[in-house]
């Protein structure tokens, strides 16, 4: 078992609180993405579970051990860096092999789990080479694969493929997802691009101020944000706001935008109704609204902006009051810069979210008006 627990983990730079009590757990065998902005603490939080920065208070469990205090060749853990790491003076194979040497294991064995993992990442006719013939996919894949030859139970990723093109990036997100379920590593993968996070991990933590605001799946991270920072942090374009006021009127809630009114799921409305009278927040992505040509009803009209062909899809820039939004369209819907439209909300699609926190609403199942 390579489970991972970190309890209430603080590590502070000074007065910065890198990590502000932070709990995480990573199942076996799972692959976690820390995802977030810059300085958010997502490295020093993997790099305290590596043991290359030690934490002010708190614990770390790996399996059924403590490894808080414990130097990192005691952890039994590889570490794939930003920057690859990897000894320009050696060759292919002898940077491979480099881990498994300083354990002392037997050439023969040496020679087997370098093959092996050049095979996993198709490196295996560059063995002889020096990084510097090859390119920037290349080498990073000898980082990966010297990582992965000492079988150590966790595997620390730190931003591996930042520095690669976007072309290659996409290649090599698809090759580490086969890799890591085949060789089935614990995995905690830090990054700070968003499309990284949702396409490769099992579960996503978002962190924020050394905090972490959501640790859940993909789907949930993007669908159900827990709060306002992580709604418009996660997704391309970010997710939608506009203000709108509550109001209870016979029996009915509705959050009224200027004149328009969204009406909510029946799940919602008791929760709204605690809002009467006051403003909120209605969360929505571009991807789920429907633009229309012509008028129909429960449509608001719009003008259109600006347009974006992008090829599977238009992206419009609308207008509605003050908010400026985008609306992501069929490719063959036709829409001009002036021109007005008409868009429609799914109700079952709005996020809401509480103006002051910043927090998402959650439906009250166990109160619904009927």
């Amino acid at each position: 078992m390579a489970e991972i627990r970190v309890e209430n983990a603080v590590k502070t730079f000074g007065k910065v609180v890198a990590v502000d009590h932070v709990n995480l757990t990573v199942h076996d065998q799972e692959f976690v993405v820390l995802l977030g902005p810059s300085g958010c603490g997502k490295t020093t939080l993997l790099r305290a579970i590596a043991g290359l920065g030690l934490v002010d208070s708190g614990r770390i469990m790996i399996g059924d051990r403590d490894v808080t205090y414990l130097p990192p060749k005691d952890r039994n853990i590889s570490m794939v860096f930003q920057s690859y790491a990897i000894f320009p003076h050696m060759r292919v194979y002898d940077n491979i092999a480099f881990g498994l040497k300083m354990r002392r294991m037997p050439k023969e064995e040496i020679r087997q789990r370098v093959q092996a993992a050049a095979e996993l990442l198709h490196i295996e006719n560059f063995l002889d080479r020096y990084p510097s013939q090859m390119s920037g996919g290349q080498r990073q894949r000898v980082a990966v694969a010297r990582a992965i030859a000492v079988h150590a139970e966790v595997l620390l990723m730190d931003e591996p493929l930042s520095n690669l093109d976007a072309l290659l990036r996409l290649e090599m997100r698809a090759e580490l997802k086969r890799l890591l379920a085949e060789i089935k590593a614990t995995t905690i993968y830090v990054t700070h691009d968003q499309i990284e996070a949702l396409s490769m991990g099992d579960r996503i933590a978002v962190m924020r101020d050394g905090k972490i605001l959501q640790f859940d799946s993909p789907t949930k991270v993007y669908d159900m944000p827990a709060d306002r920072f992580v709604a418009g942090f996660i997704g391309t374009p970010p997710m939608n706001f506009l203000e709108g006021q509550v109001r209870r009127e016979n029996g009915e809630v509705r959050v009224y935008i200027g004149d328009y009114a969204l009406k909510p799921i029946p799940e919602m409305t008791e929760t709204l109704s605690r809002y009467d009278g006051k403003l909120i927040v209605a969360g929505i992505r571009a991807e789920n609204m429907e633009a229309l040509s012509q008028p129909a009803e429960d449509a608001l009209k719009v003008t259109v902006l600006v347009v974006e062909p992008l090829g599977s899809q238009n992206l419009l820039t609308i207008r509605i009051g003050s908010d400026i939004i985008k609306v992501a369209t069929h490719p063959d819907f036709r829409a001009v810069p002036d021109q007005p439209i008409w868009i429609r909300f799914p109700s079952d699609k709005i996020r809401w979210i509480d103006r002051d926190s910043g927090k998402a609403l959650v439906p009250d199942f166990d109160k619904l008006i009927s």
